[in-house]
């Protein structure tokens, strides 16, 4: 008795892919992301998760850039804005630091992320609740408008700045080594020949990393606050 090979399968009988949308795409790179890194969440690689081709995915994402922006307003959900809402207790700065700080950790969570968010520009749901969350509080500390307009540009630059720095130190092993190294040359180096760096030599590497972090916030807080926008 002969075997027959078994008949081809029709097209129609294999199970439906799931219709592509712009969610899923999104959900699938951040899926990507967690599991390889930021560098691996390319157009081919999700085409090949989603099992389509690339050029499917550009009626949805124009490009990785796109892309990248769009994973980055996925995360941005996280970010703790309560402080923001009216009726919140504490002092508006108290609160817009915690806010920044937030948004700061989201970030180290993710450290290529991090560094992609120095670019890339979310426009979602997320990142606008984010900002409003800043001018809200900017606005509560009585920040004129045009100041408060140019200050939550640099302050989210200066949170994702600290993000990337933090994140890229977590993930090198000599990081702490490096550290102890340039802090034991501050606290060595010639009174004579640096002056000003041997007065200060303990202070320039005081205080840890939180603290450091909202004290940063609290200083472009303030210079937002103090700093007239110069007319046109």
């Amino acid at each position: 008795m002969t075997s027959r090979a078994p008949a081809p399968r029709s097209r129609r009988e294999r199970p439906a892919k799931p219709a592509l949308t712009h969610d899923g795409i999104v959900a699938t790179a951040v899926a990507i992301m967690r599991e390889e890194g930021l560098q691996r969440v390319t157009m081919r690689r999700l085409a090949q998760e989603l099992d389509t081709g690339p050029a499917s995915l550009y009626v949805y994402v124009a490009n990785t850039a796109e892309l990248h922006a769009a994973i980055l307003e996925e995360l941005l959900g996280a970010v703790d804005l309560s402080p923001s809402l009216a009726g919140s207790a504490g002092d508006w700065r108290d609160r817009l630091t915690a806010v920044l700080g937030s948004y700061t950790y989201t970030l180290f969570e993710h450290p290529s992320l991090a560094r992609s968010a120095l670019v890339a520009r979310p426009s979602g749901p997320n990142y606008l609740a984010l900002v409003e969350a800043v001018l809200t509080l900017l606005h509560e500390g009585d920040v004129p408008d045009a100041q408060a307009a140019r200050g939550v540009d640099v302050l989210l630059q200066v949170a994702t700045a600290a993000a990337v720095e933090q994140s890229t130190r977590g993930q090198d092993a000599a990081a702490e080594d490096e550290h102890n190294a340039l802090v034991a040359v501050l606290r060595g180096v010639s009174a004579a020949q640096y002056p000003r760096i041997a007065a200060l030599g303990a202070d320039l590497a005081a205080g840890s990393p939180d603290q450091r972090l909202d004290w940063i916030f609290r200083a472009v807080i303030n210079g937002t606050r103090t700093t007239p926008v110069t007319p046109d």
